[in-house]
Order: structure tokens, then C-alpha cells, then sequence
């Protein structure tokens, strides 16, 4: 059986558009930032996250993720709020940041950690912009502040690298490692 350890919608959503069948079993784990490398801290998040649910069930398939935004390494997460998610959308405003999935894979003794990396590149935003988006209340639990799958997609000028890792999964590359391991 493969488990989700995540309670992420839109991970469960690109799971389920490339066809895998799994039960979402969420990672009680503290996800504290800390650390400058915005890689190492998803792939050391997700790994804590897929021992957490693998604790429970050995002899299945676990797969976790976390994703982080960072621009010049400065690693943007989820807002606070909504003065929290205008701050990060003016930081984030005509530029290029960086969106890091990290993710592990675990079953048994073998263990597939990675991290995939896409540039993303915003429009200049206005302050009406930005408050128009924020009034959606989309931002607001999305690490970067902002979704791309959604009305955030009016932000992003253009991407270089793997759309669905904006959204929270690499489903290309996830779906290839999951075939290794017999899914």
C-alpha cells in the first residue's frame, strides 16, 4: 500500500490525476524552518515526515514532501497572515525566486530522497495586485504566498522547470520513483 504523508490537497490531487491509488496519512512532525539551504531543509523535512507515517506502517510505501520558496536563499513559507503574504508578494514582485519540493520515498530499508527546483519569474505587482489577491484568501496557505494551479497564475510571468513542483509535487519524477519501488 503506498501512503501520502502529507495533508496537502493539491499533492493528493496530482497523486490522483497520475493514477496512483494511496490513503493520506499526514505527519504529526514539527515543521519548523531552520536551516540556509532552502534544499536541505525539504529533503530533511520530508524524510522526518515519511519516517514519521513509515513508524506506523513498515511494510508499506511512504512518500512526503515539502515545499519552500526562496528567493536569494531567503526561505519563504507559508504567511502568518494576510499583512505577512503582502510582504512576501512585494519581496517576491518582479523577480525571479526559486520553489524547492523536497521528497522521500520509504519502504523498509530503502530509502529515495531528491529535491527538485524550478525558477519562477513574477510580473511587477502593484499594491492593488496585491491586495486584490490577497482578498481571495488563496495566499494564505501556500508556502511563497501564492498558487500558481489557481488566481496566482495572473502574478507569474514565466517558469523555468517542472510546473507541478510549483504546486507541491514533481509528479513526473515522483511517478518514475514510485514504478521502481512497484507502484
Amino acid at each position: 500500500m503506498l501512503y501520502l504523508a502529507s495533508a496537502s490537497p493539491r499533492r493528493r490531487d496530482l497523486l490522483t490525476l497520475a493514477g496512483f491509488r494511496f490513503t493520506v496519512e499526514p505527519a504529526q512532525i514539527n515543521e519548523t524552518l531552520s536551516g540556509d539551504d532552502p534544499a536541505c531543509l525539504v529533503q530533511n523535512l520530508a524524510l522526518k515526515k515519511a519516517r514519521a507515517v513509515a513508524a506506523r506502517h513498515p511494510d508499506d510505501i511512504v512518500l512526503a514532501a515539502d515545499t519552500v520558496v526562496a528567493l536569494d536563499n531567503h526561505i519563504l513559507g507559508k504567511p502568518q497572515d494576510k499583512a505577512h503574504a503582502a510582504q512576501m508578494l512585494r519581496m517576491l514582485s518582479g523577480r525571479v525566486h526559486q520553489v524547492y519540493t523536497g521528497y522521500c520515498i520509504l519502504k523498509q530499508n530503502r530509502c529515495e530522497i531528491g529535491v527538485c527546483r524550478t525558477g519562477v519569474e513574477f510580473y511587477p505587482l502593484s499594491e492593488t495586485d496585491i491586495e486584490s489577491y490577497i482578498a481571495t484568501g488563496e495566499p494564505l496557505d501556500k508556502a511563497g504566498g501564492y498558487g500558481i494551479q489557481g488566481l496566482g497564475a495572473l502574478l507569474v510571468r514565466g517558469i523555468n522547470g517542472d510546473f507541478y513542483n510549483v504546486v507541491g509535487l514533481p509528479v513526473g519524477e515522483i511517478s518514475r520513483l514510485l514504478h521502481t519501488f512497484g507502484v
